[in-house]
């Protein structure tokens, strides 16, 4: 946006205002004045936050400000002021000490880790059955349907169902890998 530095003595116009109201300065000026405030966060959405309070200050002296052309410095001075009272007030929550806590264990005993690797070679496992037999243990173990719902879904049935089950459970058991685990 320009603005006319000069205006001719003969014509006898005065210079006209280079913002007449607060929400065209708003509209011209505020990508320029986000980026300042995002310079001094390191959020995008605090910085537009930060610009929200500074320009809230700045209407509300608005008709104080008596030349509309420094009114960039002005809002400036409310985006540092604004930020430098917020770093002030802001709350901490480490404190010092001389021995790091350690998080409880977990009810158990059981490690995480360890909980994620029996679950990776268990899927291993399973993943080594035969379709159909795999298709059997999903259902019945890992989404807890019974033999008779298990049976439905597949279209066969209840006995298929148990004499499959227990076959793909016999083969689990003599799995090497899950051999680790018992």
């Amino acid at each position: 946006m320009t603005t006319p530095v000069c205006t001719s003595a003969s014509n006898g116009m005065r210079r006209p205002v280079p913002y007449p109201s607060f929400a065209s300065y708003v509209r011209a000026r505020q990508p320029v004045l986000l980026r300042t405030a995002r310079s001094l966060t390191a959020n995008p959405s605090d910085a537009e936050d930060l610009l929200q309070t500074a320009l809230a200050k700045t209407y509300v002296a608005w008709e104080r400000i008596e030349d509309h052309r420094a009114v960039d410095g002005y809002v400036r001075r409310a985006l540092v002021n604004t930020r430098t009272s917020q770093w002030r007030k802001r709350r901490v929550d480490e404190y010092a000490c001389d021995e790091l806590p350690e998080p409880e264990p977990l009810p158990g005993g059981t490690d995480p880790a360890e909980q994620q690797a029996l679950h990776d070679a268990m899927w291993r496992a399973i993943m080594r059955l035969p379709a159909r037999q795999r298709a059997m243990v999903v259902l019945r173990y890992y989404e807890d349907l019974s033999e008779a719902q298990t049976a439905e879904v597949l279209g066969v049935s209840v006995g298929t169902v148990k004499s499959a089950v227990s076959r793909a459970l016999g083969k689990l058991r003599e799995d090497p890998e899950l051999d680790v685990v018992r």
